[in-house]
Order: structure tokens, then C-alpha cells, then sequence
């Protein structure tokens, strides 16, 4: 079986490293997703990532009133490089090599971001993980991510959730609810639905980059996506 896209780049969000404990890592899970990635690359694809923060701060909405919006931004932003420390070493205890690109200058914790070198890394094989998002307050890890894979020329963004697809509308609240096997960024952004943040749907859009919506609760999916296999929402 061989990939469909040769360059991808996978959002996944802090959360769904912490699985069912709602904070830290569940390494187990955290192991099983490396080891997907590393069949992925050994399938001869180039895989990027992008980690949210979210196991650990959730920006504003964890300051209680007590923290600034810019400085929610930037705890934040040492979320995902924390995250991004852990993923790569569970990567190198599973034989693959991770590097961490940073989008904010933090000394020991990686490289600073330069969309050249992730690019020579990930055809050497090596596995890049982005820490910080933008590098920048008030912008999400999703425009993060869409940034990241256009700076990359990615062929598709893969974004791993919690919930199988883009849906209609919320399906824990609406029974009538159903999940698109397609849908267009206009419509994602006419509707708002929940896919991605607005402009990190209008950046996928600007640069023609398809975004693959899928469950994580099941690691195999990220090869099924991969290889081209119908799983969750395709947004073009």
C-alpha cells in the first residue's frame, strides 16, 4: 500500500495526548500514534506535526479573569513545546527521529523554526514536530498548523480530533446531526462549523490545501487517510 499524499502535515490537539485522564499524557496512547507515524514515513511519506496545548493551559479560558489574552497566548505557546519535548522522545524510544522546530526562541528545547530545514529534515526522513504555533498571540495551533503546512508545500493537512468528522451541527446535541464525507471551505466558513478556527480554514483555502478530519481515538486512521482510504471529512 502506498500513500496517496507524500507530505503531510498532522494537527493533533494537546488533549488527545492526555486520553481519558483530561490532563498530562497517557503514554501508551502517546506510543501508539508514534508508531502509526513511523509506519507512515516507513510507507515513504514525509509527516510533519503540529501538537495543540491544551492538556496542559487552554489559553484564556484557564486564567480565570486573572490573565491577559496575550499572555494566555504565550503559556500556551510552552504548552506545545512541552508537548512537542515529550512526542519526541516517545519517537526516539520507538526508533525514529524527531525534530522539534520552534516558532519562539527557547534555548535546549529545539531549533528555531526555518521552513528550509524542516523541509531537509522531513526528506532525510526524520520526523518534524512545530512547537509554538505562529509564534505569535491571538492566533490558534489550527492557523499554526495551516501555516506551517503551506510553508512546507504539505499535500494535505490531517486533522486528528476527538469526533469522526465535520458534522451539520453539534451531534451530542442535535440527534439530527449528520457527518459530510465532503464539504468545501466555503461552506465550512458560511455554516461555522467546528472544522478549524476561520482563518485557519481561509489559509487551507488560500493555498489549496486539503484538510482531512478524522478520529485519533483510533491511530490506524492516520494510515488509512494517508493511503487515500475514505475516513472522516475531506474539506477542498
Amino acid at each position: 500500500m502506498h500513500p496517496v499524499y507524500n507530505r503531510v502535515l498532522i494537527k493533533i490537539s494537546g488533549e488527545a495526548l492526555s486520553g481519558t485522564k483530561g490532563a498530562g499524557f497517557d503514554f501508551d496512547f502517546v506510543t501508539d500514534v508514534c508508531k502509526k507515524v513511523i509506519e507512515c514515513v516507513g510507507l515513504g511519506a514525509q509527516v510533519a506535526m503540529v501538537i495543540g496545548g491544551g492538556n496542559f493551559w487552554r489559553g484564556v479560558k484557564d486564567g480565570a479573569g486573572k490573565v491577559e489574552r496575550v499572555s494566555a497566548d504565550k503559556m500556551g505557546m510552552l504548552a506545545t513545546a512541552m508537548n512537542c519535548l515529550a512526542v519526541a522522545d516517545v519517537f526516539k524510544q520507538c526508533g525514529a527521529d524527531a525534530k522539534i522546530l520552534t516558532a519562539a526562541d527557547i534555548q535546549g528545547v529545539g531549533e528555531r523554526h526555518d521552513a528550509r530545514k524542516a523541509v531537509e529534515y522531513l526528506e532525510n526522513g526524520k520526523v518534524v514536530l512545530f512547537a509554538c504555533g505562529t509564534g505569535q498571540p491571538f492566533f490558534s495551533t489550527d492557523t499554526g498548523a495551516a501555516l506551517r503546512a503551506a510553508e512546507i508545500g504539505a499535500d494535505a493537512l490531517l486533522l486528528a480530533k476527538n469526533i469522526d468528522g465535520v458534522y451539520s451541527a453539534d451531534p451530542k446535541k442535535d440527534p439530527s446531526a449528520f457527518r459530510f464525507e465532503e464539504i468545501s471551505y466555503a461552506e465550512v466558513l458560511e455554516r461555522r462549523l467546528a472544522v478549524m478556527d476561520s482563518t485557519a480554514t481561509s489559509l487551507a483555502m488560500d493555498n489549496s490545501i486539503p484538510v482531512i478530519v478524522f478520529a485519533l481515538a483510533e491511530p490506524d486512521n492516520i494510515r488509512k487517510v494517508l493511503c487515500g482510504e475514505k475516513v472522516g471529512t475531506t474539506v477542498k
